[in-house]
């Protein structure tokens, strides 16, 4: 007997089928990367195309819905409103097929698929080293990763242009948030700096010190205020600064301190020219979360991948201590003070 989702079913015999005769995969997919990557240059470097080729693809799709697709602003190029509709049926499209592929290559024992992975610029020293581990585990799955801005993030979060998202905070409407590793924030100087080696330096000292913040929005940048706004004066800024490795640069040419992830030493260690100070109320102890909206049907892979990523975590909180031994204390006693791990779902702050 027939299912509901059977009965409300429509066999394509019974549908129009002018699109199925007159438009192809490939024009489709050629289509969905311009509007996703705002260019046909950038497209036809995804897909390995010629620029001529991917023109040509577009001119017979858009001969096929008989309606402008694109239109030109300076260099760049825009989805019309029909593109716009075009856009959305694609990226229903093509979920549905990319889960179909993976689901078949499962049942033969083996994964196979894609899994797009949008990060936070900080995450960039964390996320590479799991998704290596992650395609040696599953070799037959190719691999999107997508570093930038806090703001950017988000907007692709909103787009739905990747799987999942690594951020250190959940800020969107209504999030799925599972944290899956460390994300100690320490205070940093040059490693010559006189309060270098000294224990549990009172923040009323620290802000007679100049500091070099990443810019405003920035979660790490928050977290910090918020700890000198608690017990005092906040600190003199010195500079702002929109990249980790700048703001390193700017510490070791001793122009001021600043408060990073451990994370962003994962190259030159503790032990380089950037030392880590010891202050009250530091580190901070926050949390890494793979996060994706709320509602949101994920596909095969990005499930494993989520799963994956939550099974190492103990590996990924030994490698963040065996970085700075020093954080065993802090780490151990947060494990005593914290209840439980649960799944976070996060809601955005109404703004006032």
């Amino acid at each position: 007997m027939p299912s509901a989702r059977d009965r409300d079913y429509t066999p394509p015999s019974a549908m129009p089928d002018y699109l199925i005769r007159h438009a192809t995969l490939r024009q489709l997919q050629v289509f969905e990367a311009i509007v996703r990557l705002g260019s046909f240059t950038r497209a036809a470097e995804e897909l390995f195309l010629t620029q001529p080729t991917v023109s040509m693809q577009i001119k017979k799709l858009t001969d096929a819905m008989g309606l402008t697709l694109f239109e030109h602003v300076g260099r760049n190029v825009r989805p019309t409103e029909a593109g716009h509709v075009l856009y959305e049926a694609c990226r229903r499209m093509f979920d549905t097929l990319s889960n179909l592929e993976m689901q078949m290559a499962d049942l033969k024992g083996m994964r196979r698929g894609r899994l797009r992975l949008g990060v936070i610029t900080t995450a960039k020293y964390l996320a590479p080293e799991i998704l290596g581990e992650f395609s040696r585990l599953y070799p037959g799955v190719d691999v999107a990763l997508k570093v930038t801005n806090r703001d950017r993030i988000i907007d692709r979060m909103l787009s739905n242009e990747d799987d999942l998202y690594i951020m250190g905070q959940a800020p969107s409407d209504e999030l799925e948030a599972y944290p899956f590793a460390p994300n100690p924030l320490v205070v940093m100087a040059p490693r010559e700096h006189p309060l270098v080696g000294k224990k549990n330096i009172p923040l009323s000292r620290l802000v007679e010190e100049p500091f070099i913040l990443r810019e405003p929005g920035s979660g790490i940048r928050d977290a910090m205020l918020r700890i000198f706004d608690a017990h005092g004066p906040r600190p003199r800024v010195r500079m702002e600064l929109g990249s980790n490795e700048a703001i390193k640069h700017a510490i070791v040419g001793g122009l001021g301190l600043s408060v990073l992830s451990l994370h962003t030493l994962t190259l030159e260690g503790t032990d380089g020219p950037v030392a880590i100070l010891d202050v009250e109320g530091f580190p901070i102890m926050r949390q890494w979360y793979l996060v994706y909206p709320k509602g949101k049907e994920l596909s095969l892979v990005a499930r494993t991948f989520l799963e994956f990523a939550r099974e190492i975590e103990p590996n990924l909180r030994k490698q963040v201590e065996s970085m700075w031994p020093e954080l065993s204390r802090y780490m151990h006693k947060e494990e005593q003070d914290s209840p439980p791990k649960k799944k976070k779902t996060a809601r955005r702050r109404k703004k006032t």
